[in-house]
C-alpha cells in the first residue's frame, strides 16, 4: 500500500510546488534554476524565528547555487511570560527517560565550541548532555547577540534583523546610528563625611540612558533608588554581588574588599538616582561614565498647504522640537540646548500639478501667497566694535517681520520664522592683537673708558608685524640707559659742561622713532635719503606727508597739509660722512687739539629737556643732547660727533606739585548671572596721593574728584535663559504642632536677554514641577483643657450659676486628639468650672435682692492636712494647725462688698481675699465660733469647730453661754437678734465617729481583720492611708436621720451599729458630692458611666485608660440559692446556703491588656481539682466551705503599673454573729436573729436595693464636644415589686453612678476659605475676568481636613466674575489688502485682526478676546470671468524664491514667475 501510494504524493507535492511558484525572473531565466516559491511559516511567533523559500532546478544537470534562501521574521519582542525559547526547548525532553530515569533540564548557553547544539543540564544531578545536535530556527547563537540559527549553522543577524547583515547599534541604540541622538556623560563625585550626612546622591541618570557604569574606591557602599514616569518609586539595596532587576533593568553588581563596580548595560527602564550610604572612615569617590539620551530632538513637520490649488504650486516644511518622553511639542531651547541637535532646513516640493478647469484659464495664484506670506528674519546693521582690537563684541537686533501686498514691513511673532534659522545677534569683532612695544638688543656702551650710554631701537608692532603706532606711550620701554666700563678715564676738567642750558622747547627726540598715521591726519615723515656728498658737508632730504588711516578699510591715505595740525617736520638736513681728501690736518691725532674738519663742524649740545616724567606728584626731566651743526645749527647724526665728548646725562625735577585727586577703580567681578543679563561690578573710589615720596593713598568724597565717575557695574551673560522653575520662599505653617501644612508659589519663568522675566506655561519647563505645598509642624501639641458646653441656668429667672466639666486632652502630630492625665494640664490655667447666669428679672421684682448659694453639709477632718477649702452653709469640725479657705458663693454680687463676721461682729484679725474668701492660717480653738458672710441683704452662717485631744470638741463659751441663756448677739445692722445656729447640733454624733475612729486605727483591730489592711493595696507600695479622705462630709438631713433614729429608743448596740454604717457610708462615698471640701483647680470631673472603675491612685480617672483598672459592678452582700452564685469582686460575699460552685468575676481593662493573677490572705492561689482560674480571669470554686473562707484579692498588672481590689468571702450557718467586709463599705457585723434577720441583714429586703439609670439625654452639640445627662433613681424590693427610696439608701448596694458625660468630642469641621487672587484670570467679558480662591475643610485648630467631614454644609465658591480694566478688549480690524486676482473665482484678500486694548490700543493675545466671536480675517474676492492675456507678469510674490532655487526650467514654476525667469 505504501508503494503504491508513494508515486501520488509526489505528484501531489509536484502540483503544490508548482502552484506555490511565481513568475520566473529574468536572472532565473538566464540559469537552470525555476522561480522561488513562497515564504514558509515562521519558526517562531515572536523573538526573531526563520522562514525559508525553496526553488527546484529545471535541468538534470547540477544548478549551481543554493535551493534554499532563508529570512527573519516574528521581529517582535516576546510576552514576559513567554519564557526563554532554548530553555523550551530542553523542558520539551523532561517527559523522555535519560538513561533510565527522568530529569528537569536546564538550557546550557554561549557554548563557544558548537552554539547551535541542543546542550542542557540536569537540574539534579548537573549532567550537562547534548540531546539534540541542533536547535530549532531561530533560536539566539548568544544571549548577547541577535545572530541565530538556522539549521544547525550560526547566521550573522545585524541590528536591523537582516541575515547577514552588518549594521550595528550605536552607543545610543539606534541601529546604524551616528551616535548623534544621545551624549557622553562623564563625572566623578567625592563623598564629604564631615558634612555629617549618612547618605548622599552621586549622579542622577534619566530613564533609556545606556552603558553606565560606576567604580566606587573607598568604605563607601553603593544603592539605587528608580521613579518611573507615572511616578511609581522603588529602591535597591545592593548588599552583595550578582545580578539584579529593577524596573525592566539588569544590575551587574560587583564588590571586592576596596570597591565597587555597577554596571547597567540598559536601557534604563525608568529614571535611576545612585546613592552612597556614608561609612565613617576616609573619603570615597566614586566615577561614572554613561550614555544620556537626548530627549528634545527637531521633528520635521508636514507640509503646509500649498501655495495654489491647480496649475502647480510648491509648499515647505518647517520643524519644531520635540520631547520624545512626554510625547509633546515644547519651545525651541530645549533643543538648542544640545549642541548635537541640527535645525533641520525647510524643505520644498511641487505639488497641485494638474491643470486649472476654468474655461478662461487657470490663475495661479492662492491666498498663501498674500494670507499666509512666508516671513523672514530681518535685522539691524551691527553696532561699531566695543573694541579697535583685542577682541570686541558687535550686536543688532534680529525680528520676525511679514511684508503685504503694498510692501509695508510689520514686525510679527517669532514662531512664525522658526522654519529658518534665526540670526546671531552677537559677533566678535577686531579679534587681532593690540599693537604692542617690541624692544631689540641693546647697543654697545658709548664709551671704552668710565661711565657713558647704550641704546635699544623699541618699535610699536602691529598684528601684521608692521611698524606702526597706536602703542600706549606710558607703558613705552626707555631707549637709553646708564653703561659703565671698568676702565678709569682721564679727561680735563674744562671739558663738562658747568650747567644745563634753558629749557627752551619742552620737546624729547627719540632714536629710531618712527611715526605712523593714525585715524587723525598728521605729518608722517619718511626715511632720510643718503648724503648729497660722499665727504664733506653735504645735505640730506625726506617726504613729508600729511596722512590719515582709515581705519575702516586699515589703509593710509594721502591728504593735503593744510589738513594737519602743528608745524610740518624738516625735509631737509645738513650731513657730513667723511672729510674730503687733501684736507687732513696733521695734528688730528694729538689729544686735546680739536679735529681740522670734524670737530669744528659738529660738537654736542644741551637743546632742552623731555618731557617731564609725570603729570603731578614729582617727576624727573632729562637734558636732550643733540649733535649740532655749529655753522647751521641744525641736529646732525650722532655719529658725526665724538662720542668720548658726549656730555654726561643731566636731570632735574619737575611738576612737584601735588596731583589733584583721581578715580581708582578695581577689577571686574565675576558675572552675577550665567544667562538672561548679569551685571559685573567693581570699585571706585576717588584717591589721593598727598606726597610724591610716598606710595600712601587716602580716600576722599566723590566730590572731590573731577566727573565723569567711572560706572562701577556693567551688564553681561546678554541671552535668554532656558525656562526654569521659580522658587518663592515657603509660607508660614498652618499650625505650629499637630501636622499643618505651608505653601509657596511654584512658577515656570524664563529670562530674557533684555533682562524681562516671562512666565510660561509648566509645560515649559524641562523638569518635574517641584512642590507647592508640603507637611509641617509634625510634633504633639501641649496638653490643654477641653470644655463641654455651659450647663442650664440653675435658675429660671434672676442671678444664678451655670457649670461645665474640663478634660485634659492631647492633639498628637497626626492630628487625632487623646485624653491624657490631668497633671499634664496642670501647668495651664485650668477652666473655671462656674459663672453666673441672669436668664431674666423674676416676675416679683425688677432688681432681686442679693443671695448665698450655701451648701448644707456637716464636714469632719479625718486626718491632717495642710489646707482645706469650704463653702458657707453647714458646720466644720476641722482638726488644728489646718488653714481654711472659706468661700461665699454669692452669684453676681461684686466679690469685693462681702463682709464677713464672726460671732456677729466683723472681722479684726482674718485675712479676706479680693474674691470675698476668708481665710484662717493654722486654725486655733480660738478661732472656733459661728462665721457669717453677708452680701447685701442676705447672709448665710458657718459653724466652725476645732477637734482637740482625745477627739474633745472646741466652741467659744460666750456663745455656749448664750446660746443656753436665749441671749441675742449683735446684728450687723446693731439690732438684737436671735443665735443664728445651734452650736452643738451634731457634736455627739461627731464625738461618736470619731470614737470609732480610735477603734478603726486600732493595730490590732486591723490585725484581727486581714481584708482590711490589704483593701486598695497596689503593688507600687503606696501607703494605705490615700484610700482615707481628708474630709468626711455628710448632707446635714442624713445626720439628723441618724440623730432622729437615736433619739427614739435606739440604743447602746444598735446605736453603734447606726454610727458605724454612718461611718461607712461616708468613707465610701468620700468625693461624691464633697465638691467644697477641694481646691478649685484640684477639682476632676469625670465622664464615667456604668461600673466602678478602680485605680491605682485616688484621681479622678479619664474616659480612656492605658493603666490597668479593674471594674467594680455593685452586688449585694449575701448570695442568691442558685445552685451556681457569680459575684463580681470589690464586694463582700456571705454565703448562707451551700451552692454547687461560686465565681468570683474580675473585669480587667488597660492598654497593652493586663493580666490577672488571684491571691487569698496574701498568698497566691494554687490550683487543685475545685479551685480553678478561667481564660477570662475569673475564680472559680467548686463546692466552697468553712476552709475557702478569707480575703481574695485580683490584681491586674502590665508593663505601666498594677492595681488590685478585693473581696472578703464569709461562709455562716445562718446563727449568731455574722460579719461582712469589703473594701468599698467598711466592715459592719450584726446579731442576727431569726425575728430580725430580714431586717437587720443584707438577706432580706435591703438586698433589693438598686440603681436605677435612665437613658442618656441627646447631646448637647453635634461636634466640639458636648455633654449628655440621664435620671439616677434609688429602688428597693424585688423585680417587679419594687419602689423608689431615697438615694442614700442605694449607697450600700455601691458607688452612685455618674449622671453627666462628654459626647460629640471630634472637633467641628467648617468650610473655611483663602482671600480672594488677583483679578487676572480669563476674560469672560467687557472689562469683566475671572477671580479665584482655594476652598477646603479644616477643624476648629485650622488642620486641613478631608471635604467629606464638611459635606453637612453648603460649599463656598471658589471662582467669581470680577471687574479688571485689563479685559477692556476688543477685535480690532485692519483695512483689507488688495485681492489676490483681478478675476476669476481664486481671488482672495486679507485682513489683520488683533486683540487691543480700547483705550490704550495695546495688543494683547487672542485668547483674551475669544469671549466675542473672531471677525473674519480674509476673504473671496473678484468673482468674475476672466479674459486671457498674453502679458509676461509674475503671479506670485514667491517668484524671487523660485529663482534663487533655480526651479525655473520647470514650465509650472516659468509661467507664473514669467519676468523672474525671463533672463535666467
Amino acid at each position: 500500500m505504501e508503494l503504491q501510494l508513494s508515486p501520488c504524493r509526489l505528484l501531489v507535492t509536484a502540483l503544490l510546488l508548482l502552484s506555490s511558484r511565481t513568475a520566473r525572473s529574468e536572472e532565473d531565466r538566464d540559469t537552470l534554476w525555476d522561480a522561488w516559491g513562497s515564504w514558509s511559516e515562521c519558526s517562531r511567533t515572536c523573538g526573531g524565528g526563520a522562514s525559508y523559500s525553496l526553488r527546484r532546478c529545471l535541468s538534470s544537470k547540477t544548478c549551481e547555487g543554493q535551493n534554499i534562501k532563508y529570512r527573519t521574521c516574528s521581529n517582535v519582542d516576546c510576552p514576559p511570560d513567554a519564557g526563554d525559547f532554548r530553555a523550551q526547548q530542553c523542558s520539551a525532553h523532561a517527559d523522555v527517560r535519560y538513561q533510565g530515569q527522568f530529569h528537569e533540564w536546564l538550557p546550557v548557553y554561549n557554548d563557544p565550541d558548537n552554539p547551535c547544539s541542543l546542550k542542557c543540564r540536569a537540574k539534579a544531578s548537573g549532567h550537562m548532555v547534548e540531546l539534540a545536535p541542533k536547535v530549532l530556527d531561530g533560536t539566539r547563537c548568544y544571549t548577547e547577540s541577535l545572530d541565530m540559527c538556522i539549521s544547525g549553522v550560526c547566521q550573522i543577524v545585524g541590528c536591523d534583523h537582516e541575515l547577514g547583515s552588518t549594521a550595528k547599534e550605536d552607543n545610543c541604540g539606534i541601529c546604524n546610528g551616528d551616535g548623534s541622538s544621545c551624549r557622553l556623560v562623564r563625572g566623578h563625585y567625592k563623598s564629604q563625611h564631615a558634612s555629617g550626612k549618612t547618605e548622599d546622591t552621586v549622579v542622577n541618570i534619566p530613564f533609556k540612558s545606556r552603558h553606565v557604569r560606576l567604580v566606587l574606591k573607598g568604605p563607601d557602599h553603593l544603592y539605587v533608588e528608580s521613579k518611573t514616569l507615572q511616578g511609581a518609586k522603588s529602591e535597591l539595596i545592593l548588599d552583595k554581588s550578582g545580578q539584579f532587576f529593577l524596573d525592566n533593568t539588569t544590575l551587574d553588581y560587583q564588590r571586592f574588599s576596596d570597591k565597587e563596580i555597577l554596571r547597567m548595560t540598559g536601557p534604563l527602564g525608568a529614571d535611576f538616582t545612585v546613592k552612597v550610604q556614608l561609612v565613617s572612615g576616609a573619603d570615597s569617590v566614586v566615577q561614572y561614565i554613561y550614555y544620556q539620551p537626548i530627549i528634545h530632538r527637531w521633528r520635521e513637520t508636514d507640509f503646509f498647504p500649498c501655495s495654489v490649488t491647480c496649475g502647480g504650486g510648491y509648499q515647505l516644511t518647517s520643524a519644531e522640537c520635540f520631547d520624545l518622553r512626554s510625547g509633546r511639542v515644547v519651545v525651541d531651547q530645549y533643543c538648542l540646548y544640545y549642541p548635537e541637535n541640527v535645525k533641520p532646513l525647510p524643505k520644498l516640493q511641487e505639488c497641485n500639478m494638474e491643470l486649472c478647469l476654468d474655461s478662461d484659464g487657470y490663475k495661479e495664484i492662492m491666498p498663501y501667497d498674500l494670507y499666509h506670506p512666508l516671513p523672514r528674519w530681518e535685522s539691524s546693521p551691527w553696532t561699531a566694535c566695543s573694541t579697535s582690537c583685542g577682541g570686541g563684541i558687535q550686536s543688532r537686533s534680529v525680528s520676525c517681520v511679514e511684508e503685504d501686498m503694498q510692501g509695508t514691513i510689520t514686525p510679527t511673532e517669532e514662531w512664525k520664522c522658526l522654519y529658518a534659522s534665526k540670526m546671531s545677534i552677537l559677533q566678535p569683532c577686531n579679534t587681532f592683537d593690540c599693537p604692542s612695544w617690541i624692544a631689540q638688543e641693546w647697543s654697545p656702551c658709548t664709551v671704552t673708558c668710565g661711565q657713558g650710554l647704550r641704546y635699544r631701537v623699541v618699535l610699536c608692532i602691529d598684528h601684521r608685524g608692521v611698524h606702526a603706532g597706536g602703542c600706549n606711550p606710558v607703558t613705552k620701554p626707555h631707549i637709553k640707559e646708564d653703561c659703565l666700563v671698568t676702565v678709569p678715564c682721564y679727561k680735563s676738567i674744562d671739558t663738562l659742561p658747568v650747567e644745563a642750558k634753558p629749557a627752551w622747547h619742552k620737546q624729547a627726540i627719540e632714536l629710531e622713532e618712527v611715526v605712523t598715521a593714525s585715524e587723525e591726519p598728521t605729518f608722517i615723515p619718511g626715511p632720510w635719503q643718503p648724503c648729497s656728498r660722499t665727504c664733506g658737508a653735504g645735505t640730506q632730504q625726506r617726504a613729508v606727508k600729511c596722512q590719515v588711516l582709515l581705519s575702516f578699510s586699515q589703509t593710509v591715505a594721502d591728504l593735503p597739509d593744510d589738513e594737519c595740525e602743528g608745524v610740518k617736520p624738516a625735509s631737509s638736513q645738513p650731513c657730513y660722512r667723511t672729510p674730503c681728501p687733501g684736507g687732513e690736518s696733521k695734528e688730528e691725532e694729538k689729544r686735546g687739539d680739536r679735529t681740522p674738519q670734524k670737530e669744528e663742524l659738529h660738537d654736542w649740545e644741551y637743546e632742552g629737556f623731555t618731557e617731564c616724567s609725570e603729570s603731578c606728584g614729582g617727576g624727573v626731566q632729562e637734558a636732550v643732547v643733540k649733535c649740532l651743526n655749529k655753522q647751521t645749527g641744525e641736529a646732525a647724526e650722532h655719529s658725526l660727533c665724538v662720542s668720548s665728548r658726549r656730555p654726561p646725562q643731566l636731570l632735574q625735577d619737575c611738576q612737584t606739585q601735588a596731583c589733584p585727586p583721581r578715580w581708582k577703580t578695581g577689577e571686574w567681578s565675576s558675572c552675577s548671572a550665567t544667562c538672561g543679563v548679569g551685571l559685573m561690578t567693581r570699585t571706585v573710589a576717588c584717591t589721593h596721593r598727598p606726597f610724591a615720596d610716598t606710595n600712601r593713598t587716602v580716600i576722599l568724597g566723590e566730590e572731590d574728584c573731577l566727573p565723569p565717575k567711572p560706572s562701577p557695574v556693567q551688564a553681561c551673560n546678554r541671552f535668554d535663559c532656558p525656562p526654569l522653575w521659580d522658587l518663592h520662599p515657603w509660607g508660614q505653617c498652618s499650625q505650629s504642632c499637630a501636622g499643618g501644612v505651608q505653601r509657596r508659589r511654584v512658577l515656570c519663568k524664563q529670562r530674557l536677554a533684555d533682562g524681562s522675566v516671562l512666565e510660561l506655561p509648566d509645560s515649559f519647563c524641562p523638569s518635574r514641577r517641584p512642590p507647592s505645598q508640603q507637611q509641617c509642624g509634625n510634633k504633639d501639641c501641649p496638653p490643654h483643657w477641653i470644655t463641654t458646653d455651659w450647663s442650664q441656668c440653675s435658675v429660671t429667672c434672676g442671678h444664678g450659676i451655670q457649670a461645665i466639666q474640663a478634660v485634659c486632652r492631647k492633639q498628637g502630630a497626626n492630628g487625632q486628639y487623646s485624653t491624657v492625665d490631668l497633671k499634664n494640664c496642670s501647668k495651664v490655667a485650668k477652666p473655671s468650672r462656674f459663672r453666673p447666669c441672669f436668664p431674666g428679672n423674676c416676675e416679683d421684682s425688677l432688681r432681686p435682692n442679693p443671695t448665698v448659694l450655701p451648701l448644707k453639709k456637716v464636714h469632719i477632718q479625718w486626718r491632717k492636712a495642710k489646707r482645706v477649702h469650704l463653702v458657707v452653709g453647714g458646720y466644720a469640725y476641722l482638726l488644728p494647725w489646718s488653714t481654711l479657705v472659706l468661700r461665699c458663693p454669692s452669684g453676681s454680687f461684686r466679690k469685693g462688698h462681702i463682709r464677713w463676721l464672726k460671732d456677729g461682729k466683723p472681722l479684726m484679725n482674718l485675712s479676706v481675699t479680693s474674691q470675698g474668701y476668708m481665710k484662717i492660717q493654722q486654725v486655733q480653738p480660738s478661732d472656733a465660733g459661728v462665721y457669717t458672710c453677708v452680701t447685701g441683704q442676705a447672709q448665710e452662717h458657718f459653724v466652725l469647730l476645732i477637734i482637740g485631744s482625745k477627739q474633745k470638741l472646741f466652741a467659744p463659751e460666750s456663745l455656749l453661754l448664750e446660746s443656753s441663756k436665749n441671749r441675742r448677739p449683735a446684728s450687723p445692722r446693731g439690732g438684737p437678734q436671735e443665735l443664728p445656729v445651734s452650736l452643738n447640733r451634731y457634736d455627739n454624733l461627731v464625738g461618736l465617729l470619731l470614737g470609732l475612729k480610735n477603734s478603726f486605727q486600732n493595730e490590732k483591730y486591723v490585725a484581727s481583720k486581714p481584708h482590711w489592711s490589704q483593701m486598695n493595696r497596689s503593688t507600687d507600695g503606696r501607703s494605705s492611708e490615700f484610700s482615707i479622705p481628708v474630709l468626711l462630709t455628710a448632707d446635714s438631713q442624713r445626720l439628723d436621720e441618724v440623730l432622729r433614729d437615736i433619739s427614739e429608743g435606739r440604743r447602746g448596740a444598735q446605736a453603734e451599729r447606726l454610727v458605724a454604717q454612718l461611718l461607712n457610708e461616708l468613707i465610701a462615698t468620700q468625693g461624691d458630692n464633697n465638691e467644697s471640701t477641694l481646691h478649685p483647680t484640684e477639682r476632676a470631673t469625670s465622664s464615667t458611666e456604668g461600673p466602678l472603675v478602680n485605680k491605682p491612685t485616688i484621681k479622678a480617672h479619664t474616659s480612656r485608660a492605658k493603666s490597668p483598672v479593674i471594674i467594680q459592678r455593685p452586688k449585694k452582700v449575701g448570695s442568691s440559692a442558685t445552685p451556681e452564685s457569680v459575684v463580681y469582686v470589690g464586694a463582700p460575699v456571705l454565703l448562707q446556703k451551700p451552692v454547687a460552685t461560686l465565681e468570683l468575676r474580675c473585669e480587667a481593662l488597660g492598654e497593652p491588656h493586663p493580666s490577672v493573677t488571684w491571691s487569698k490572705n496574701g498568698k497566691e492561689v494554687q490550683r487543685s481539682s475545685r479551685v480553678d482560674l478561667l481564660p477570662s480571669g475569673s475564680l472559680r470554686i467548686q463546692s466552697p466551705g468553712k476552709g475557702d473562707e478569707g480575703l481574695y484579692t485580683c490584681t491586674a498588672r502590665n508593663h505601666l503599673g498594677s492595681t488590685s481590689l478585693s473581696s472578703y468571702l464569709q461562709i455562716t450557718s445562718g446563727k449568731g454573729k455574722s460579719c461582712v467586709h469589703s473594701n468599698r463599705t467598711g466592715g459592719s457585723c450584726s446579731e442576727r436573729s431569726n425575728s430580725s434577720q430580714s431586717a437587720e441583714l443584707c438577706a432580706g429586703q435591703g438586698c433589693h436595693l438598686r440603681w436605677r439609670l435612665d437613658a442618656w439625654s441627646s447631646c448637647s452639640a453635634s461636634c466640639g464636644g458636648g455633654s449628655q445627662t440621664r435620671r439616677i433613681r434609688c429602688l428597693k424590693g424585688p423585680i417587679g415589686r419594687s419602689r423608689e427610696v431615697e438615694v442614700r439608701q442605694c449607697l450600700l448596694a455601691g458607688r452612685r453612678p455618674t449622671n453627666t458625660r462628654l459626647c460629640n468630642v471630634v472637633p467641628c469641621a467648617r468650610w473655611a476659605t483663602t482671600s480672594w487672587g488677583l483679578c487676572h484670570g480669563q476674560c469672560v467679558g467687557s472689562s469683566l475676568a475671572t477671580q479665584h480662591r482655594h476652598v477646603y475643610c479644616q477643624n476648629p485648630n485650622g488642620t486641613k481636613v478631608s471635604s467629606r467631614m464638611c459635606s453637612a454644609f453648603r460649599r463656598p465658591s471658589s471662582v467669581k466674575n470680577c471687574s479688571t480694566e485689563a479685559c477692556a478688549l476688543r477685535w480690532h480690524v485692519g483695512a483689507w489688502t488688495q485681492c489676490t486676482a483681478t478675476c476669476g473665482r481664486h481671488g482672495f484678500q486679507s485682513r489683520l485682526v488683533t486683540c487691543k486694548h480700547h483705550r490704550t490700543g495695546k495688543s494683547a493675545r487672542e485668547h483674551h478676546c475669544m469671549w466675542r466671536p473672531r471677525p473674519p480675517s480674509w476673504q473671496r474676492c473678484n468673482i468674475l470671468s476672466c479674459s486671457r492675456t498674453g502679458e509676461c507678469q509674475d503671479s506670485t510674490r514667491y517668484c524671487e524664491k523660485v529663482r534663487q532655487l533655480e526651479l525655473c526650467p520647470l514650465p509650472q514654476f516659468k509661467r507664473r514667475c514669467c519676468v523672474s525667469c525671463r533672463n535666467t
